[in-house]
């Protein structure tokens, strides 16, 4: 297996950036004085919950835009320390992403606190039984403006060289930290190909150019994030040459699909992806590791049915996901010796 280890020197070209993003839950812990003083068993044997004093509609869209946020910066970045690493070159568009995000954070904001009081009261309308408990919590709106809020902090990350202590030079602890941000990536981009699994390509046996949406955004974070470790280029050279191939117009069907899903595997098994990208590098090119996507017994290519509709199977069902080629074996049967037997299924 292939050791995956990024060099401390591609700090040089990559950014930090750690996000906070506050909300106001809405929530106050319930007291004993709550449940009109009620016996309770003691607080080391359990505690009360929280009880909520405004309406959790009127707070969603600030969850809704935390997540695009970190959604924005898991495309466009990798998992660093506290953040994420972002490609230097793409600062300046992913900070303009983050200040329109806030704009409409303060934007939501401003709506809220405006409706404030007014929301909280129909709140107690709404729960005029529980009124008491709900007012003895009750907070005022610049309580709740000084727990909202969106801001980051973008800056270079260099490593501790020198120091009157040795000892925090040689245990400064970000040479691991960077070393283990190729793995880190490959794990993002498992994870990523396996949603897309999941939500594009599981059990079609016809999909639209909507479904490589999803690659293509993959491909550009493979892209940017080429540098971090030797692996990333050659795999977002493979995923571009899927696309590639991809015919302009008209539903993705037969072949052209069976490539896309087993590409998709592939990208969900780090390993795998891993071995092929390191054929890439060996100089196969990502044109041998398609074909070996396609390239083994089992796959149908051709429709038993009247109307010429490919079925899809691959090993018996279309649920099944593709058995993801051995190139690691050598075989001298093979018209040129050096072209590895793929045994694909």
């Amino acid at each position: 297996m292939t050791q995956l280890i990024s060099d401390i020197r591609i700090l040089d070209n990559l950014l930090a950036l750690n996000l906070n993003v506050s909300l106001w839950s809405a929530r106050r812990k319930m007291s004993q004085e709550d449940l009109g003083g009620a016996e309770l068993p003691p607080e080391d044997l359990a505690s009360l919950g929280s009880k909520r004093i405004a309406d959790p509609e009127n707070l969603k869209v600030f969850g809704t835009l935390k997540a695009r946020a970190f959604n924005y910066l898991d495309r466009h970045g990798v998992r660093f320390m506290s953040g994420w690493a972002i490609p230097e070159e793409k600062a300046g568009e992913i900070v303009q992403e983050l200040l329109n995000i806030r704009t409409e954070f303060q934007k939501e904001k401003d709506a809220f606190l405006a409706c404030y009081d007014k929301n909280v009261q129909a709140w107690l309308e709404k729960h005029h039984q529980w009124g008491e408990i709900i007012r003895n919590s009750l907070v005022g709106p610049d309580y709740v403006r000084a727990r909202m809020d969106f801001r980051w902090q973008l800056y270079k990350v260099a490593p501790l060289e020198q120091h009157t202590d040795n000892t925090a030079v040689l245990e400064a602890g970000l040479a691991e930290e960077v070393q283990g941000l190729g793995g880190t990536l490959f794990d993002e981009v498992a994870k990523s190909a396996d949603d897309i699994w999941r939500r594009v390509y599981h059990g079609k046996t016809e999909v639209t150019h909507k479904a490589l949406s999803p690659l293509r955004t993959l491909h550009a974070k493979l892209t940017g994030l080429s540098f971090v470790e030797p692996h990333v280029a050659p795999v977002a050279d493979i995923v571009q040459a899927a696309l590639l191939r991809m015919p302009k117009k008209g539903n993705i069907t037969g072949t052209d699909l069976l490539l896309l899903q087993g590409l998709v595997c592939l990208l969900k098994d780090s390993v795998a992806l891993v071995g092929h990208a390191q054929k890439v590098i060996e100089g196969y090119g990502p044109a041998f590791v398609l074909d070996a996507l396609l390239a083994g017994p089992g796959v149908t290519h051709e429709s038993d049915h009247p109307d010429g509709q490919m079925d899809g199977t691959v090993d018996g069902g279309m649920d099944d996901e593709p058995i993801l080629p051995d190139i690691s074996v050598v075989d001298s049967a093979l018209p040129h010796p050096a072209i590895p037997s793929l045994g694909l299924w």
